[in-house]
């Protein structure tokens, strides 16, 4: 199905951002000139389809469409996924040398949470692009979030 690829893609632009995030702050000094750019790109074409979605859905579907059956797992899914990658990145990060240590590892834990969504995305039934953009994107900050708090501690050097 079209959405399934739509879904698959987001995860894996996402990823790639992501991985162009570490990259840069892992050595100090490395411009991040066209990351945010990167990293927003994805989130913001996937909440112009749920717009759209939405928009011609009747009112009593949105809120089927927004949540789906499974909004309530798939966020922790998608960061319990993640674990064993954000570990990894921060391991990495560590022996290399970043200098924005909380966005660092920040920027860790979206990598780690998009190789989450990416490995979800294979099973979840969802395919609503108002799912995806809302459900994901939280499972995907859950590990940035913890990145961001650990990653002054953990990459320190």
């Amino acid at each position: 199905l079209p959405m399934f690829w739509a879904k698959f893609g987001y995860a894996a632009v996402l990823l790639l951002a992501s991985l162009l995030a570490v990259l840069r702050l892992s050595r100090p000094g490395a411009s991040l000139d066209q990351v945010p750019l990167a990293l927003s790109a994805p989130v913001l074409a996937m909440w112009a389809l749920a717009t759209v979605a939405l928009a011609g859905a009747a009112p009593e579907q949105r809120l089927g469409m927004l949540l789906g059956s499974t909004w309530d797992v798939c966020p922790f899914f998608i960061a319990l996924l993640s674990t064993p990658t954000f570990v990894a990145s921060l391991w990495t990060m560590r022996s290399l040398a970043p200098t924005r240590l909380s966005l660092a590892g920040a920027a860790a834990g979206l990598l780690s949470g998009s190789v989450g969504a990416l490995v979800y995305c294979l099973h979840c039934p969802e395919m609503g692009a108002p799912f995806i953009g809302t459900w994901y994107l939280l499972g995907i900050l859950i590990p940035a979030a913890a990145g961001a708090l650990l990653g002054r501690y953990v990459l320190r050097w």
